[in-house]
């Protein structure tokens, strides 16, 4: 008996399935999401915050660690992981790690994460706060 082998998926194509199931936001949508209490995740590594800066109020989670950081039954969590219910915005630097980070919080229960349409550097080119980078 041999098993059904099913077509590879590439990453293009992988991107816009998960996307079709997210309300991902925009950048002016997620400031003003993050003042009604949503909660900004930042999974960019440390090079990039260095180089780029951070998101005033925003969680960082490297993304090696983040479905152990919000799981809200964890026993690894952070403080902020309040709940299921807990709206997440996850942002990378582009827009594209972040979908696929926001699909496997939702997997874990947090059915309203999703992530920021074009990443970091959309919120920067809207001219929204940032902190200086390190020097």
């Amino acid at each position: 008996m041999s098993a059904e082998r099913t077509r590879p998926v590439g990453i293009d194509e992988l991107l816009d399935r998960v996307r079709a199931g997210l309300d991902r936001v925009t950048a002016e949508e997620a400031f003003a999401e993050a003042a009604d209490g949503a909660l900004l995740v930042d999974i960019r590594y440390a090079a990039l915050r260095d180089r780029d800066g951070l998101i005033p109020g925003a969680l960082v989670v490297e993304r090696n660690e983040l479905e152990w950081r919000l799981d809200p039954q964890g026993s690894h969590r952070a403080a902020e992981a309040t709940g299921h219910d807990l709206r997440v915005v996850v942002i990378c630097n582009e827009g594209y790690a972040s979908s696929l980070a926001a699909v496997s919080l939702r997997q874990l229960g947090l059915h309203r994460a999703t992530d920021l349409v074009g990443g970091f550097q959309a919120w920067r080119t809207a001219g929204l706060p940032v902190t200086a980078p390190a020097d």
